[in-house]
């Protein structure tokens, strides 16, 4: 489904690039909004600051969130996210480079969907950047709306 939109938090302009250009590989045509730091994401997630102008029912297919980031770590957005009921379904991937065994327990502890460590190779990066694409954008049933049961 190519109008679903992916959210990609990254601060790392490399990552970033990396990232686009395995979806692109992987063909997986759906538009990606950037946002570069946690207070950007929660911004952009919650239609504030910036996004104000952007319908905050317009929920991206999947958060691909990193960990290490600028102003608000990615934990803290996670835990931000989670707790908010009009995004608490909002599937969301760690995507980090992080192997800390407490990132990976305390992302899914928080509500993390998946963690998936940022291979070092390109090519391993874009197979799991294209199996993350296929997994939430064409096999995941997404939940519906919350305003549906409203």
């Amino acid at each position: 489904m190519p109008d679903r939109t992916i959210l990609l938090v990254e601060d790392n302009p490399d990552d970033e690039l990396l990232t686009l250009r395995a979806l692109q590989r992987n063909r997986v045509i759906n538009p990606v909004s950037i946002v570069r730091d946690g207070v950007e994401a929660l911004d952009f997630m919650f239609a504030e600051g910036q996004y104000a102008h952007r319908n905050s029912n317009d929920l991206p297919a999947v958060i691909l969130l990193d960990l290490k980031l600028p102003k608000l770590d990615g934990l803290e957005v996670l835990r931000r996210l989670r707790n908010d009921e009009r995004t608490c379904l909002v599937p969301i991937v760690i995507l980090s480079t992080s192997s800390e065994e407490r990132d990976i327990y305390t992302s899914y502890t928080l509500g993390a969907n998946s963690y998936v460590r940022k291979p070092v190779d390109f090519e391993q990066f874009t197979e799991a950047v294209g199996r993350i694409g296929a997994y939430w954008l064409q096999v995941n049933e997404a939940p519906p709306p919350i305003s549906a049961f409203r």
